[in-house]
C-alpha cells in the first residue's frame, strides 16, 4: 500500500494521496483541470481499481484455470473500454496530466494479458503510444 508522509502528515490511499499531491503541488495538475474531466478519471481509476486491479490475487497464485478466468475478464474488460480510451488524446482528458505519466509506468495490465507474474519486473519507460494505437492494440488482445 502507497503512504505519503509529508512533515506531520501520513496519508495512506493512493487516490487520497493523488488529491492532496495535486492540491500541494498544483502544477504540473495530477488531475485535469475542469470539473466534469475530472470526475471522468476519478471514475475510471475507481473502476480500474475495482474491476482490474481486483484480478491481481488470481493472475499471480490462482490456478492456471482461476488465472485463464481472471486473464479473460482482464483482456475483455480492457477491450470493451477501448473507445473510452481513444476518444482523447490522453487519459480521458485532453490534457498531459500524471495521470498518464502513472499509466506509462504501470506494469499490471501488459505483465497480466502475458500471462507473466505482474510485480516480476520493474516497469520500463516506454514512449506514450497514440490514443489510436492504444485503441487498435486493446481491439487485438
Amino acid at each position: 500500500m502507497p503512504t505519503l508522509v509529508d512533515r506531520d502528515l501520513v496519508l495512506y490511499d493512493s487516490r487520497v494521496i493523488i488529491e492532496y499531491l495535486d492540491e500541494r503541488f498544483p502544477h504540473p495538475p495530477m488531475m485535469p483541470v475542469d470539473p466534469v474531466s475530472r470526475a471522468h478519471t476519478r471514475l475510471a481509476l475507481f473502476r480500474i481499481e475495482t474491476d482490474w486491479y481486483s484480478l491481481l490475487p488470481d493472475l499471480e497464485r490462482g490456478d492456471k484455470n482461476r488465472r485463464d478466468k481472471a486473464r479473460t475478464a482482464l483482456r475483455d474488460s480492457i477491450a470493451a473500454a477501448a473507445d473510452v480510451f481513444a476518444a482523447r488524446p490522453f487519459f480521458l482528458s485532453d490534457e498531459f496530466t500524471m495521470v498518464d505519466a502513472l499509466d506509462r509506468a504501470d506494469p499490471v495490465a501488459p505483465a497480466a494479458l502475458e500471462g507473466r507474474s505482474c510485480r516480476s519486473r520493474p516497469p520500463r519507460w516506454r514512449p506514450m503510444p497514440s490514443a489510436s494505437s492504444r485503441a487498435t492494440a486493446l481491439r487485438a488482445a
